[in-house]
């Protein structure tokens, strides 16, 4: 049940990379969604049973769905740190691909040495006992635990460097993280209890489990689709307000260009249809333009001055209304 509700929370996640990271050239963080969207999907128990069994019924298909939760991580913490400047030398061992591709080898060679026997939904419960099913499970969560902690090192000084609602998604990667440390903890202390037989330990380790594993994917989630959510609100609330200045400032600009006809050669109409900011730095420089020139008389009131000095302002991103 809880598979099926992180795959759908991340398939919900890919759509909204998908749309509000439409334009942007890194795509880390949304390679990051589909591959462990992908991961989850294949941990449901009722797509696991069919896909494994296609696969010869051995329980090759947890190999893969972990795998590629691993190489979904990656992405995730590769992406991260690309938007941060900040970039210590053992954060980037971690989320280097170098200590990926020997966790992947760990985990590979585990697996290759496990008595897998036929499909199982429930492949640690099942099969934890054996040492190489333990080691397995340990050097996957162990991955995990140390990439999430160097995610929480770089959203740390993203949150310390942020304000107001923009602390938000760093927050919550934060707290994902915490939260994905203690998951990966939990995870090794049932196997350990479950290979040396304490059995009561693993039953009492295993209550945290779900609502951990829930919680990291929730918190991590809200920081991934937070980023970007404010970015195009806030480039939204921008184009709205330099749209405004456009409306405003254009009297002041048709006043402009009467008395000094040679600033604007091109059709008026072929302006418009130009990006808003660009019709507005147009604007503000024509404006500015006949204010200075000598030739002419052009004498805005203290008014349009004021509204001049705001829309010169919101171009240098300076206004703060």
């Amino acid at each position: 049940m809880i598979q099926a509700v992180i795959a759908s929370l991340m398939w919900v996640l890919v759509i909204s990379l998908l749309i509000l990271r439409r334009r942007r050239a890194e795509r880390s963080i949304t390679y990051a969604a589909i591959t462990i969207a992908i991961a989850m999907t294949l941990s449901v128990d009722a797509v696991y049973a069919p896909v494994d069994a296609l696969l010869g019924g051995s329980n090759l298909g947890t190999l893969i769905a972990d795998a590629a939760l691993m190489i979904g991580v990656f992405f995730l913490g590769r992406g991260i740190t690309k938007a941060a400047e900040y970039r210590p030398l053992p954060v980037r061992i971690a989320l280097g691909p170098a200590t990926l591709v020997v966790a992947l080898a760990g985990l590979v060679t585990a697996f290759l040495l496990i008595d897998t026997g036929s499909t199982t939904t429930n492949f640690m419960l099942d099969l934890g006992e054996q040492p190489a099913a333990a080691a397995y499970s340990i050097i996957q969560f162990t991955y995990y635990g140390v990439v999430v902690a160097a995610m929480a090192t770089v959203a740390i000084r993203q949150f310390r460097l942020r304000t107001g609602v923009q602390r938000i998604p760093a927050g919550s990667l934060i707290i994902g993280a915490v939260l994905g440390v203690s998951l990966s903890v939990v995870v090794i202390v049932m196997d350990i209890a479950h290979l040396t037989g304490n059995l009561q330990l693993m039953v009492a380790a295993g209550s945290l489990y779900g609502p951990l594993f829930l919680l990291t994917f929730v918190f991590l989630c809200i920081g991934l689709a937070g980023q970007p959510a404010l970015r195009y609100i806030g480039e939204r609330r921008r184009l709205t307000r330099t749209q405004s200045f456009v409306e405003q400032l254009t009297p002041l600009w048709d006043a402009a260009t009467r008395v000094r006809p040679g600033l604007s050669q091109r059709d008026a109409t072929a302006i418009r249809l130009e990006d808003p900011e660009t019709v507005l730095h147009r604007e503000v420089v024509e404006i500015r333009d006949a204010m200075i020139d000598p030739r002419v008389e052009f004498d805005p009131t203290n008014e349009d001055r004021h509204l001049l000095e705001r829309a010169e302002a919101h171009l240098l991103g300076s206004d703060m209304r």
